[in-house]
């Protein structure tokens, strides 16, 4: 193993030089070894290659750190491979090493804050609150006077589905409530029940979607014999104190502190959409040329990586091939976003040194607690989400807005560090 170090600057380094393929075979059968004596018969060949290359190329990096006399605890993300190439009897690597940089957090910072006058919820928005949530909180009960299905009505049904002149499993329901607008049915079903009437029978013809999950049933034209028993709608009673000892299920509770709880969410709302919309973008753009030190390189091309991934996500098979087989192209893309790259890694820089001064930690549970509440927003599940913050290695990254926001939180007075 040959390693030679350059230094680039004061935190960036390239590690490079050359590992026998001898010595990644010697790797190799001796990662098989230890398998077949540990009896770990469920890995195959190609994991255990995989995993025999990743540790000669930790050997190598940690030949080009003893190298460099870096010091571990200062080294900062993982090393970034600049060149692979395979070589006659060698392979060739080159690879982006840094350590954390300098950053002077002994200056006055607090001059970028944006002033700002807190909000105040107004009365008229509490009271349509408070109407708009007793409506959310009341049952549904059949209409008194006959009319129409509307739009947000539920609709109780009997149907009956056919394909091909022919009933299909999970096709058929009596007295079957159906929230109208809930868009729990095949699309365009629900739309033809609005403006049924009270004991109408009507056909509804409607296309299974081409990804339905039950493949027998997806792409098919369906009719539905459909009859229509009752109409409910939403019937909110007026909101006293006993809908307030309810709602906040606490026996002293009035209307007076229903309100107030209300008044509160209105405010921290409207508060924080200042923050996201124009303070935050403020204080980041004020504090960039407050500091100045070097970026790390190889956490600025994953940055870039990640941005590339990002940008790409909405292109079809050939916007993607022709990055691929355009290598100009592919360069000129990731150009494109070296900049806003630059400025991620340096905000997030910044940041993480203000938090430190600051004496602002977020924990692993307050990110799982965040991402619980965005699944909850958005409909999705909150242990797949997290999964997937897990598996794309998105937690630090989500981590590093929770630390931001309650960086920018404390510093413009919301709360307490």
């Amino acid at each position: 193993m040959k390693v030679t170090v350059k230094k680039i600057d004061d935190i960036n380094f390239i590690i490079s030089g050359t590992v026998a393929n001898s010595v990644i075979e010697d790797k190799i059968t001796k990662f098989k070894e230890e398998a077949k004596k540990e009896n770990k018969n469920d890995l195959t060949d190609e994991q255990l290659e995989q995993n025999a290359a990743g540790q000669v190329f930790k050997d190598f990096v940690d030949a080009g750190i003893k190298e460099a006399n870096i010091e571990i605890e200062t080294l900062l993300g993982q090393p970034g491979i600049k060149k692979y190439e395979q070589q006659e009897n060698s392979v060739y690597f080159e690879v982006n090493l840094s350590i954390s940089p300098e950053i002077n957090v002994d200056i006055d910072y607090k001059d970028v804050l944006p002033s700002y006058k807190k909000p105040i919820a107004n009365p008229k928005a509490v009271e349509a609150k408070l109407a708009e949530f007793a409506l959310q909180q009341a049952p549904f009960k059949a209409i008194k006077k006959t009319r129409s299905v509307l739009d947000g009505d539920v609709a109780v049904l009997d149907f009956t589905g056919y394909i091909d002149g022919k009933t299909f499993e999970g096709g058929s329901a009596e007295k079957f409530n159906l929230k109208i607008g809930s868009k729990s049915f095949i699309p365009g079903f629900e739309e033809q029940v609005i403006g049924m009437e009270y004991k109408e029978e009507k056909t509804i013809i409607v296309s299974f979607p081409n990804d339905y999950q039950a493949e027998d049933l997806a792409g098919k034209e369906a009719n539905f014999l459909v009859k229509l028993h009752e109409i409910q709608e939403q019937q909110a009673d007026i909101p006293d104190d006993a809908f307030a000892k309810r709602i906040l299920a606490d026996t002293n509770a009035t209307l007076k502190t229903l309100k107030a709880k209300l008044a509160e969410q209105i405010t921290s709302a409207e508060l924080s959409e200042l923050y996201m919309s124009e303070l935050k973008p403020k204080i980041i753009q004020a504090l960039l040329p407050k500091f100045d030190f070097t970026l790390p390189n190889n956490i600025v091309e994953q940055e870039i990586d990640a941005k590339i991934r990002e940008k790409t996500k909405s292109f079809n098979k050939e916007e993607h091939k022709s990055y691929i087989e355009n290598k100009e192209k592919f360069i000129q893309l990731r150009a494109s976003v070296l900049e806003d790259a630059q400025t991620s890694v340096k905000t997030s820089l910044i940041i993480e040194a203000l938090a430190i001064k600051e004496g602002i930690e977020v924990h692993e549970q307050e990110v799982h607690a965040a991402l619980g509440y965005q699944a909850m927003m958005t409909g999705q599940d909150a242990q797949e989400l997290v999964k997937y913050y897990e598996a794309n290695n998105l937690i630090a990254s989500a981590k590093m807005g929770l630390t931001e926001d309650k960086l920018f939180g404390v510093l413009l007075g919301f709360h307490q560090s």
